[in-house]
């Protein structure tokens, strides 16, 4: 089954995986009144507004802390939870501000994420900007959600992601409703309070913490809604935000987002095929897009019914879910692609563990068969945000339809979302456009060939908020700032040292 909306930008495959051994109450997100004229916050939300976070050194010159919100900010004054923070401090003397970054998700750790910001931001950026990461509340080391152990989040991973008869349909439903009564088992006291907005509101939090008149901010992929959202409620309150690999925040996740994301990641393989009919290790017989299609899907037919071989040491079957989010996990990041070529060759003879491996990396399963908490808050977060079908039904529609459009990833992208059919709270967001009237630029980056946030959400995006601007990128692969177009390093560099945001609808080229 698959275990999250793919939103997560942050991980890659390349590295070790082919080797031996990574609030209830209030309005809906978009239709929140802006906080456009608010000079003050509410007396009930001054304290957290003039709090100072206390910075300790925590290794190779970061510096981490703790930052106090309300659980509730329907009810500011009762139970507070602590958000958790990191930055590294500017490396050069001209200090502008802090930057905020968000890898996505929702589930992503931005804590892990602001670790690897010597990648993630460029040598300019990182003299002039203090980078800072914060895990959105739900998450890692902030009041994360709970809801089932590493060996159940096994079994939940490799339910069959596209159930072929009604019994493999009634497994995943149970599973799914397994899912959402181990949250509300573990953490029913967060889930109404672990929304986008609410997160939203907590970055604005931080933002005054930091000391900073307006934030500055690199989302990606799901970090684009969040700032969006951010956006939408506090539009005064921006300096410069990215919005890089974007959502559209109009669009249903079912059938819409999911059935995009089908079709994205059809176009990703598709590209990845183009280039490995040109490398001497292409696993394929046939150096044919049809022919390799059909090669692929007899292998995820055959891996339904006789799982490859595991090698790892643990009791995992390598069944069609793992063998597809091995696959997708690869699609993420055109520098994977070499992996993948391996990993398929070995699967077609039999064995599927570097699929298994490159699989954990993306839902974040360590080689002790533990887990971070990433995949029960993408779900639990998404659950909220979003409205989704409480029939079944509506998921085996929608499934099938998908296929038709998407015959690998299609039906697999479409259940993914099956627990929200019975979560355990209400949606608190709606599905609209997200306009921010009165904010400064905003850059929205889209890349071409984007697997999991297709092209068209950048365009849309751009096109929603009444200040942005469109700046795509020629290229393969989940997002495109740091991934190896200078043409995009330096526009988005521009505009987030000098405020000068690229002419809309730049397209920069494709890189050889």
């Amino acid at each position: 089954m698959a275990a999250t909306l793919l939103f997560v930008s942050a991980c890659t495959a390349t590295g070790d995986a082919g080797g031996p051994s990574d609030g209830a109450g209030d309005p809906p997100a978009a239709t929140q009144p802006t906080e456009a004229a608010t000079k003050a916050p509410s007396a009930a939300l001054a304290p957290f507004y003039t709090q100072k976070i206390s910075w300790s050194s925590c290794k190779d010159g970061f510096e981490c802390g703790k930052l106090a919100v309300p659980l509730d900010y329907g009810n500011p004054s009762g139970e507070r939870i602590q958000i958790g923070v990191i930055r590294l401090p500017a490396s050069g003397g001209k200090r502008i501000g802090s930057i905020i970054l968000n890898p996505g998700g929702p589930g992503g750790s931005g804590i892990e994420y602001a670790r690897a910001a010597k990648t993630v931001l460029t040598p300019d950026v990182l003299s002039r900007f203090d980078a800072v990461g914060f895990d959105p509340r739900g998450v890692g080391e902030s009041a994360p959600v709970q809801c089932l152990s590493g060996p159940q989040l096994d079994t939940f991973i490799g339910l069959d992601g596209t159930p072929d008869d009604p019994a493999e349909v009634k497994a995943l439903v149970k599973g799914a409703e397994e899912f959402a009564a181990g949250c509300q088992a573990h953490s029913a006291k967060l889930l109404p309070h672990v929304g986008t907005a609410d997160a939203a509101r907590d970055m604005d939090v931080l933002r005054a913490a930091l000391g900073d008149r307006g934030i500055t901010y690199l989302g990606k992929s799901y970090g684009t809604y969040l700032g969006a959202v951010y956006a939408n409620l506090f539009p005064k309150k921006i300096r410069a935000l990215v919005l890089d690999g974007a959502i559209d925040p109009a669009l249903p996740p079912v059938p819409t987002v999911n059935a995009a994301q089908g079709r994205g990641f059809e176009v990703a393989f598709r590209s990845f095929l183009a280039d490995c009919f040109n490398q001497s290790s292409c696993p394929f017989k046939q150096k044919n897009t049809d022919a390799a299609i059909a090669e692929l899907s007899a292998l995820l037919k055959s891996a339904d019914q006789h799982p490859l071989r595991n090698t790892t040491g643990d009791s995992r079957k390598v069944d069609e879910s793992w063998v597809t989010l091995g696959i997708v996990t690869a699609l993420y990041d055109k520098r994977s692609w070499p992996v993948l070529r391996s990993a398929l060759g070995q699967a077609f003879r039999g064995d599927g563990t570097t699929l298994l491996r490159l699989a954990d990396i993306l839902v974040d399963r360590h080689q002790d068969g533990t887990y971070s908490n990433q995949t029960e808050a993408n779900m639990a977060i998404n659950c909220v945000d979003h409205p989704y079908p409480r029939d079944t039904a509506a998921y085996e529609e929608a499934a099938r339809a998908a296929q038709k459009e998407s015959p690998l990833f299609g039906a697999y992208v479409m259940w993914g979302s099956l627990p929200c059919e019975f979560w355990p709270v209400k949606a608190t967001g709606t599905d609209q456009p997200l306009r921010a009237a009165g904010a400064p630029p905003i850059v929205v980056v889209g890349t071409l060939r984007d697997p999991a946030t297709p092209y068209e959400w950048a365009k849309a995006l751009a096109s929603q908020l009444s200040s942005g601007v469109l700046l795509s990128y020629d290229g393969d692969g989940h997002t495109a700032y740091r991934t190896g177009s200078s043409c995009i390093d330096q526009a988005v560099d521009r505009y987030l040292l000098n405020q000068v945001a690229p002419k809309s609808g730049t397209l920069c080229p494709k890189v050889t």
